[in-house]
C-alpha cells in the first residue's frame, strides 16, 4: 500500500471510530429477534390506528351525524391526517435531538402510543361531533409520531441489504392490522367503548416488548449543535435542487398513498350503498364485508411482499418493482371502476394487494437510501411521512365530491389507479437507487 492510501485508510478509519454509534452507518445484520420485535411494535400502532379508522370511525360519525356523513366522514379524515402531517416530522426532529440514556427513539415511541392509546379510549365515549374530532386528531398525532420514531429505527439500526425484507414486514402492518382490528371490532367487541378501548390495549401491549428489550444507541450531546428555532424549522424545508431523488421519492410515495387511501376512504359506505351487501347476503353485515376484503388483501400482500423483499435485498433493485407494483395497482383499480359486483370486488382487491405487496417490499428500503443526513433520520423520515399523512388528509378532499357529485364510485377508483400509475412512472427519475 502507497503512503497516500495509508493515510486514506487511517483518517477513514479515524472518522468511523469518532462518529458516535447514534449516528453511524449499521453494518452488523439484525437478528431475528430485532425484525420480529420491531414488526409486532407496527402491528400495535396500525392496529389501533387502521382498526378505528376502518369500521369505528365511519360507525361512530353515523351515530353522530347521520345526515351528510360522507361529508362529516371526510372532515374527520381530513384533520386526522392533518394532525398527523404536522405530529410526524416534528416528532421524528426530535427525536434527532434526544440525548437520552435509553435513546433517541424508544421514549418517543413509548409516549406516542401511550397517549394514543388514552386518546382512543376515550373516543369510544364520545356523544357530541366535537369531542370525535377533538380526541380523534390527538390519537393520530400521537400514532403518528410513534410512526416517526418507529421508522427512524431502519436506518438506525438495519443494514442496507436487509431493508427491503424488514421494509416488507413493516409495510405489511397496516394491512395485517386491519384485519386483526376488525376481526376484535366486528366478531368480539362490538360496541364502539369496548371497541376502542380493544384496539388501544393491542397497540400498548405490542409495542412494549420492543420499547423494553432492544437498544436504541444513546446520542452524546457533544455531538449536537446550539438549538435555535429558526435553524430547527428551516430544517423541515429539503431542497429538491440539492436533493432531487429525495423529491421524486417523496413525489412516488404521496402519489401511491393517495391512490391507496382513496380506494380504502368510503369502502364500508361503498359495500353497503353501492354493493348492497346486506341484499347480496342476508343477514350479514357491511362491516364482515370489509373483513372479507382486508383479509384478502392482506394475505396476497403477504404473497408478493416478502418475495419481492428478498427479490429486491439480493439483486440491489428497487424502481424496476415499485414500477411494476404500480401498474398492477392501477389494473385492479380500473376494473373495480368498470365492473362493480361483489365477486368483482374481491378479485380487483385482490389484484390491488398484490400490487400493493411488491411496493411496500421495497418503497421504504428505497427511501432509505436517499436521506439527505445520518444526523437527521428521523426528522427527514417525517417529512417523508408527510407522503403518507398528506394524502390521507387530501384524499377526502378528492374523493367526496367524485362520490357524490361527479360520477359516483366509478369515478373515484378510475382516478385512484392513474394516480397510482402515475407513482410509478415517476420513480423512474430517482438516478441513485437501481
Amino acid at each position: 500500500m502507497t503512503p497516500a492510501a495509508d493515510v486514506v485508510a487511517f483518517n477513514a478509519a479515524a472518522s468511523a471510530a469518532e462518529t458516535p454509534a447514534a449516528l453511524a452507518e449499521p453494518v452488523t445484520p439484525v437478528g431475528k429477534r430485532f425484525i420480529a420485535l420491531f414488526t409486532l411494535a407496527n402491528l400495535g400502532l396500525f392496529t389501533g390506528m387502521f382498526g378505528a379508522a376502518s369500521l369505528l370511525l365511519p360507525r361512530q360519525i353515523e351515530l353522530v351525524s347521520p345526515n351528510g356523513k360522507e361529508a362529516v366522514l371526510a372532515l374527520a379524515s381530513g384533520l386526522g391526517a392533518l394532525a398527523a402531517l404536522l405530529a410526524n416530522p416534528l416528532v421524528g426532529a426530535l427525536s434527532d435531538r434526544t440525548t437520552s440514556r435509553f435513546g433517541r427513539r424508544h421514549i418517543w415511541t413509548l409516549g406516542g402510543v401511550v397517549i394514543g392509546a388514552l386518546a382512543l379510549t376515550l373516543l369510544g365515549g364520545q356523544a357530541s361531533l366535537a369531542g370525535v374530532l377533538v380526541l380523534w386528531c390527538v390519537a393520530m398525532a400521537a400514532l403518528n409520531g410513534m410512526l416517526a420514531a418507529l421508522t427512524a429505527e431502519v436506518p438506525d439500526h438495519v443494514p442496507v441489504q436487509q431493508r427491503a425484507v424488514t421494509s416488507a414486514f413493516m409495510g405489511l402492518m397496516p394491512a395485517t392490522g386491519s384485519v386483526i382490528g376488525v376481526v376484535v371490532i366486528v366478531f368480539v367487541f362490538t360496541e364502539l367503548s369496548t371497541g376502542y378501548a380493544a384496539l388501544a390495549a393491542i397497540a400498548v401491549l405490542l409495542t412494549l416488548p420492543f420499547v423494553l428489550t432492544t437498544r436504541d444507541a444513546a446520542l452524546p450531546r457533544a455531538v449536537l449543535t446550539p438549538f435555535r428555532w429558526r435553524d430547527f424549522l428551516a430544517g423541515f424545508w429539503i431542497s429538491p435542487r440539492l436533493h432531487p431523488d429525495f423529491a421524486w421519492a417523496w413525489i412516488t410515495r404521496f402519489l401511491m398513498q393517495l391512490g391507496s387511501a382513496m380506494f380504502t376512504l368510503y369502502l364500508l359506505f361503498f359495500l353497503r350503498d353501492r354493493i348492497h351487501y346486506e341484499q347480496v347476503f342476508p343477514g350479514g353485515r357491511s362491516e364482515e364485508g370489509v373483513f372479507i376484503l382486508t383479509l384478502i388483501y392482506t394475505l396476497c400482500a403477504l404473497l408478493t411482499a416478502t418475495t419481492v423483499g428478498l427479490l429486491s435485498d439480493r439483486s440491489g433493485r428497487r424502481k424496476i418493482f415499485v414500477i411494476v407494483s404500480s401498474m398492477i395497482q392501477g389494473a385492479g383499480m380500473l376494473m373495480l371502476a368498470f365492473w362493480q359486483t361483489w365477486i368483482a370486488v374481491e378479485c380487483a382487491t385482490a389484484i390491488v394487494a398484490l400490487g400493493y405487496g411488491a411496493y411496500i417490499a421495497v418503497d421504504q428500503a428505497m427511501i432509505t437510501q436517499v436521506l439527505p443526513a445520518a444526523g437527521n433520520r428521523g426528522k427527514d423520515l417525517g417529512v417523508i411521512n408527510f407522503a403518507i399523512a398528506g394524502p390521507y388528509a387530501l384524499a377526502p378532499v378528492f374523493a367526496a365530491p367524485l362520490v357524490t357529485k361527479l360520477g359516483g364510485y366509478p369515478v373515484l377508483f378510475a382516478v385512484a389507479g392513474t394516480i397510482l400509475v402515475l407513482g410509478g412512472i415517476f420513480v423512474r427519475n430517482i438516478k441513485s437507487v437501481p
